[in-house]
């Protein structure tokens, strides 16, 4: 069984374009959270994943969109929770709040978390990879760093796909990966798209500039 997995896409329409045109044909696209945040196509991406019913699970920025909290969040980070919260209507709010914290896919042989898999708001860095945040699934899936890494163990994968639409590992590509759980592979992609469209958009809707201007080095 072959899955397509992609995180944080934040509101990166163009981003989000381009990974779904590269995305290779899957048996199941999935999704570890923060649909919303930061950049300025709040309602286009939700209607994607959505359409698409695409299982996902809730980020911390989907939540704060939710619930209208956006405590302990920098001014770039409360800037885009606000801006979702204005164009978001009802139905998509509702369906950001529904979201699980955890999901599991293909009969249980996979988890997806958004921060760690005890605590949805914990950043999960490539170091702390290690079997014992395995359970009984073959394939743990972990967002929110915005760091793309994966490690194989005998236990099973461990993946942070990166992110999609505001990557922080100094590659400005789009970020998403592939795993086989036949042969327990992974394969990590970045894909380059139109950054200038998301830096022009981000002044449009009179959001912070860093939001756009920091897509440029990939932090």
């Amino acid at each position: 069984m072959q899955l397509g997995v992609i995180s944080d896409v934040h509101g990166n329409l163009p981003a989000l374009e381009r990974v779904l045109e590269a995305m290779p044909s899957v048996d199941l696209l999935v999704c570890a959270g923060d649909v919303v945040g930061y950049n300025p196509w709040p309602a286009a991406c939700v209607d994607t994943v959505r359409d698409r019913g695409i299982p996902t699970v809730q980020g911390n920025h989907d939540r704060a969109v939710a619930n209208g909290d956006a405590a302990g969040f920098n001014g770039m980070a409360k800037a885009g929770v606000d801006y979702a919260r204005d164009q978001l209507g009802a139905g998509p709010i509702g369906w950001l709040g529904a979201l699980p914290t955890e999901r599991r896919v293909a009969d249980g042989r996979v988890k997806i978390v958004h921060g760690h898999p005890d605590d949805p708001d914990h950043y999960t860095y490539p170091r702390e990879f290690a079997p014992d945040l395995l359970d009984d699934e073959e394939l743990l899936i972990m967002g929110h760093t915005h760091v793309q890494h994966h490690a194989v163990f005998d236990e099973g994968i461990v993946l942070n796909p990166g992110s999609v639409g505001q990557p922080r590992d100094r590659d400005p590509g789009a970020a998403y990966a592939v795993v086989d759980l036949e042969d327990r592979s992974v394969e990590e992609h970045r894909v380059s798209y139109d950054v200038d469209r998301v830096v022009d958009a981000v002044a449009d809707a009179d959001l912070p500039p860093e939001i756009g201007e920091r897509l440029r080095e990939g932090r």
